[in-house]
């Protein structure tokens, strides 16, 4: 297994983290998974067997159970709970009262005591935000957070499906106030859907915050078993189809990486992640399986390696449409970059 510093952080993370959102099968979250506690307790034994040190979960995931599930699996294993880095999220709704959602300091606080409480540990190494509360301002949240890390009840947060500019006001506010700071943004990437490059990538790279991947298989789209003729093998992806991709595009990715598997002898689903853990902005990439078979396949992708030549292929078959403001940025600033003014030349 391989390790990156978080973000502007002193803490490491696997590059590979578990993803545990279909453990329990309750409430929404059912359609993901219903993992029972033996075969939840496989997984994280196979992980952490694997040198994994990342788990990631959710409050919302399963009604809790999720996160219940988590905290049995680490005892039953006898697993040294400092070992780990456990990250879990706070903004869903987890009740039927008006505040029983949001970013408000009432609900942040009810929820990380519930947390703590299910995980069955009295701190959380990562406290996300699930994504924006456009209620509550940023200033109230981060203040939360930013006492929770003194208080102990948490030792960093981060956050997840945000806008750039969401982002980087949240980060403004705790610089300019001497608070602490967002440590991850936890965002949807892959090969198939890549429009974080345009603002949001080069955002945690200026601002060294780390990312988190989820979805990186496109919801299994990217596993080679959907098909551009139709023949379709049984997924989630026909009965749910989320999160939103591109599958003209995908399937063209698919044309590229099928040969590449087969002259590496490995799956289409390690080339993927793989091709993830080569991106310098990327901390970990969350990876999550019903079948422990899958999981397992998924590990070996810290070990698949890239010639230049594999890169630039799926990078150019993979890449964004050129689009404003990019486009002009990129002939205006020439002159900064490789001496040539266009407008003077």
């Amino acid at each position: 297994m391989n390790y990156k510093i978080l973000g502007n952080t002193g803490l490491k993370v696997s590059t590979l983290c578990l993803g545990t959102m279909n453990y329990g099968g309750k409430g929404f979250f059912g359609y993901m998974g219903n993992l029972d506690q033996k075969e939840v307790d496989e997984q994280i034994k196979t992980v952490t067997d694997a040198g994994v040190n990342f788990i990631d979960t959710a409050n919302i995931y399963s009604e809790g159970q999720s996160e219940i599930m988590i905290g049995n699996a680490i005892k039953n294993l006898s697993i040294n709970r400092d070992d780990l880095v456990l990250a879990t999220k706070v903004r869903g709704s987890m009740g039927q009262s008006e505040n029983d959602r949001g970013l408000s300091k009432k609900h942040i606080i009810q929820q990380v005591e519930a947390s703590l409480k299910r995980l069955g540990t009295d701190y959380i190494d990562l406290y996300q935000i699930h994504t924006v509360d456009p209620l509550t301002p940023i200033e109230e949240t981060i203040r939360t957070l930013n006492d929770l890390v003194r208080s102990g009840k948490i030792r960093y947060f981060g956050a997840s499906n945000m806008a750039a500019w969401q982002l980087m006001k949240g980060l403004a506010y705790s610089q300019y106030n001497n608070l602490d700071r967002f440590a991850s943004l936890q965002a949807n990437y892959s090969l198939d859907v890549r429009d974080v490059e345009r603002e949001i990538v080069p955002l945690l790279l200026d601002q060294k915050v780390g990312m988190m991947i989820w979805s990186p298989l496109s919801g299994g789209l990217l596993t080679g078993k959907y098909k551009r003729d139709g023949n379709k093998e049984a997924g989630r992806l026909n009965s749910f189809p989320f999160p939103p991709f591109h599958e003209e595009r995908a399937y063209d990715v698919l044309d590229v990486l099928a040969p590449m598997a087969e002259e590496k002898q490995v799956s289409i689903a390690q080339l993927a992640l793989a091709w993830l853990l080569q991106q310098p902005v990327v901390s970990s990439v969350i990876i999550g399986a019903t079948k422990l078979h899958q999981l397992k396949d998924n590990l070996k992708a810290v070990d698949v390696k890239f010639s230049p030549e594999e890169l630039n292929l799926l990078n150019d078959v993979s890449k964004l449409p050129v689009e404003y403001p990019a486009n002009v940025l990129e002939a205006m600033t020439s002159d900064r970059s490789s001496g040539v003014d266009f407008l003077n030349a």
